[in-house]
């Protein structure tokens, strides 16, 4: 940005600002001759019609089929909602935003607005976070909206993180950026939700009603409803008819289902009166989803994570085909392929530090799939995994860590598989993650085994059924990766050796989704040398739940969801022996007591 005089309090990216109009303008006059041609098939036909066919049979597909209205809608015959219109439309303005844009001094330079695309991402416009050093000092407030007494709300101020995701395209004029996971008042982002956006063209069709939820002129939160005709399709544009003031660029634009169809970002200016706006333009989300998709082979492992969420509601979309994509295939390697794989080395810490498997009752072995080849373990490279028959999934998995050998292999094509050692109907496969908010959490991350010379193998063996369980994405992208992000780190960073299990708790009143019923915690247990030569073992847990606050994490600086091993015993069945000797929280009953309290 520019500087600035002290008593000046500009429009935001002015020049960029200007551009945007004249591209639109430019688009809006050499369109005008088909636009009238639309015009007159609309008096005659639906939109529904005039549309082309590609585009109107995905725009029926995401038609919930209880709305019987929804049909009459689209052509026009009917405006008539089911009252849970008007919530669903305050459900998906939890997630709007106002931006304050700010400079590096805490100067006020202007407003926009944006909305969550995903836990931790956050969709505007390039004019109006242009570049990190703009969003480093700008502030996304949620909440900047009146009540039924017409009183402001209490404003919630979140930072933006552009070190850690900052995609942006003048072009297509808009910006992806991550937000802090805590307000300045500790409040987390999560309480926003946020808002799936789809793929595939055709969300809304020319002819068709949209409404915008924004923030005109930096004003209280506002939305106008369905005064908004789609005129004009323009290439990776749409073109509508729109109450819209300076500070709404960057809002969300809705068809009747409350999906975003595009990114709002441009007055169209009158030719012929400078102070009056013919129309409006957003930037299509298909045309966004395309351009980020087009360079997700070059993201870093952390930026195809924070997207993910967003990948799975691109891939997933379609209401009549929730499964059937290319992301949820499944292939069964042959079983040849696991010969002399022995999995997690009990001594790899050391002969004096032996670490064995943990040992469990009766009933949880009789509930162990059972292997063709005979034993109820399954062996991979560098890590091993016991299957539960009756849920069908992991009871635990367990993993050698060499920090002093990890290689960095490329997650390449997220390709899954079954495994044929044990029968198919023990494996939960990609029926229960398809159309969704829940991601195949790696039980053994990714990265763990992906070390000295069978690192490849290491790495495609992690892309196993047997080896990930349904994990909400606030879960698995947020604080699940941080504590795994730093387990790894201070093994490589320290050339440690590091043993972690890790697995779900299995709850009788867990709820049943999919015919599977879908655990509410996970932990992970963690045993090191340290440098001394004495054992350390830490034990972690982590609900979906959101039961589980502010214990601290005693495997360094870090602070995350610490329990006793004796917990986890409890909680799982298993007993890890020795182990719990190291726990620098030890067996305390009172503490235990405590913590079952909060998670139960």
């Amino acid at each position: 940005m520019s500087k600035l005089p002290l008593n000046q309090l500009p429009q935001i990216n002015g020049d960029l600002v200007a551009i945007q109009q004249r591209q639109a303008l430019q688009r809006y006059m050499e369109r005008t001759g088909e636009r009238k041609t639309i015009a007159l098939e609309l008096e005659s036909k639906s939109p529904l019609e005039v549309d082309t066919s590609v585009r109107a049979s995905f725009r029926k597909s995401i038609i919930n089929p209880l709305d019987g209205m929804a049909i009459e809608r689209i052509i026009g015959n009917n405006d008539l909602f089911p009252i849970s219109y008007l919530e669903a439309g305050l459900k998906a303005s939890k997630a709007v935003c106002r931006i304050e844009v700010r400079d590096r001094l805490g100067r006020v330079l202007g407003h926009g607005t944006g909305f969550l695309v995903s836990p931790d991402l956050l969709l505007t416009n390039n004019h109006v976070l242009e570049n990190e050093d703009a969003a480093i000092y700008s502030l996304g407030q949620f909440n900047f909206e009146l009540d039924l007494d017409l009183r402001e709300r209490r404003t919630v101020n979140f930072r933006f993180e552009p070190a850690r995701f900052f995609m942006t395209d003048a072009r297509l004029d808009f910006t992806l950026v991550a937000l802090e996971s805590l307000s300045s008042d500790n409040i987390p982002l999560s309480e926003f939700g946020f808002l799936p956006i789809l793929s595939p063209s055709g969300k809304a069709l020319i002819g068709e009603y949209v409404s915008i939820i924004q923030h005109p002129g930096g004003a209280p939160k506002a939305v106008t409803i369905r005064e908004n005709k789609i005129t004009d399709v323009v290439d990776e544009f749409i073109q509508y008819s729109a109450d819209t003031m300076e500070g709404s660029s960057g809002s969300p634009v809705f068809n009747d289902e409350w999906l975003v169809v595009a990114l709002h970002h441009a007055g169209i200016p009158d030719p012929k009166d400078s102070g009056k706006y013919i129309s409006n333009e957003g930037i299509r989300i298909s045309s966004i989803v395309e351009y980020v998709r087009n360079r997700q082979s070059g993201f870093s492992d952390d930026y195809k994570m924070l997207i993910d969420a967003m990948v799975k509601q691109w891939r997933n979309g379609l209401a009549s085909e929730p499964f059937e994509t290319e992301s949820l295939s499944a292939e069964e390697l042959s079983i040849d392929s696991y010969a002399g794989l022995t999995g997690y080395d009990p001594a790899f810490l050391g002969e004096e530090h032996t670490v064995p498997h943990p040992t469990y009752p009766s009933s949880v072995e009789e509930d162990l799939a059972p292997i063709s080849g005979g034993g109820t373990i399954l062996h991979y490279t560098h890590f091993s995994i016991a299957m539960s028959k009756s849920r069908k999934l992991a009871y635990y998995t367990v993993v050698n860590i060499d920090g002093n050998q990890l290689v960095d292999v490329s997650r390449a094509n997220d390709k899954w598989y079954f495994d044929p050692r044990i029968e198919r109907r023990y494996q939960c496969g990609p029926e229960l993650y398809g159309g969704n908010s829940l991601d195949r959490g790696h039980l053994v991350r990714r990265r763990d085994p992906v070390w000295g010379e069978q690192a490849e193998v290491a790495n495609r063996d992690t892309f196993h059924f047997t080896n990930c369980s349904p994990q909400h994405a606030f879960l698995n992208q947020k604080t699940w990766l941080e504590l795994e992000n730093y387990i790894l780190d201070h093994a490589e960073n320290e050339k440690l050796k590091v043993t972690v299990f890790t697995g779900p708790v299995f709850r009788p009143d867990d709820i049943i989704y999919r015919g599977v019923q879908i655990p509410s915690e996970f932990w992970k247990v963690v045993a090191m040398v340290k440098v001394d030569g004495t054992m350390s073992a830490t034990a972690y847990l982590r609900t979906q739940k959101n039961l589980i606050e502010n214990l601290e994490f005693a495997y360094g600086a870090y602070k995350t969801y610490q329990v006793p091993i004796t917990l986890i015993e409890q909680l799982t069945s298993l007993s890890f022996g020795e182990l719990r000797t190291h726990d620098p929280i030890g067996p305390s009953i009172q503490v235990v007591e405590t913590i079952r309290e909060m998670i139960v």
